[in-house]
């Protein structure tokens, strides 16, 4: 488990941990790590840009973002080369699952946006591991939607800089970023590189 220096509330799973999306006492172990609910609020992640708000663990629907007033109630997105985000706010927090996907269609923006409306205008972030621009090649289609963030993997293909995709929805924001390639990285769940069915998790929380 990595978290933020200095930063409670946040926390981003490693390989090591378990399979977060489907090993029960993976999960229990780590919340009691943390000294949280073991009770998680999830989603049923879709690759796009919808957010939700929750007031309970458990299942939330289809979307790619959720958040929570709730102090104490932890919630999860799950990754293996997608991005974990999580926006903290007073009295509010919330987290986003991204892919390429979502980066493209804002959800990390729409999560802010939709806080903010609601009076809990987020003040940092923190951008867990996922798959860095050193191993993210891409085709000529996906490269077509992210024009200026093109960048070349460690073996001299077009990939695409995700990171700095997201950081710009997150511009004016306090932002730790993990800065680990799960892909090439030692210690995480990468399906790029072995189609594995295991998760990392994102969790946030208020403490």
């Amino acid at each position: 488990m990595i978290q933020p220096p200095g930063w409670g509330g946040v926390a981003f799973s490693e390989a090591s941990d378990g399979d977060m999306r489907s090993d029960e006492s993976a999960r229990s172990r780590l919340s009691s790590r943390m000294a949280i609910d073991s009770r998680w609020a999830t989603i049923h992640q879709v690759h796009g840009h919808r957010v939700v708000p929750v007031e309970a663990p458990g299942p939330a629907g289809d979307a790619d973002a959720l958040w929570a007033t709730r102090p104490g109630l932890p919630l999860a997105v799950f990754t293996a080369d997608c991005f974990g985000v999580v926006l903290a706010a007073p009295g509010a927090v919330g987290v986003a699952h991204v892919g390429w996907r979502g980066a493209r269609s804002g959800v990390v923006a729409a999560l802010r946006e939709e806080m903010a409306a609601a009076g809990f205008a987020p003040t940092r972030a923190a951008v867990g591991p996922g798959i860095r621009s050193c191993c993210f090649e891409v085709g000529p289609e996906v490269a077509a939607l992210f024009e200026g963030h093109h960048a070349e993997t460690s073996w001299g293909t077009v990939s695409v800089d995700l990171p700095t995709v997201i950081e710009e929805q997150l511009d004016g924001l306090e932002v730790w970023d993990a800065g680990e390639c799960t892909m090439h990285g030692r210690g995480w769940f990468s399906h790029r590189s072995d189609q594995t069915p295991q998760r990392l998790a994102t969790i946030g929380w208020i403490r």
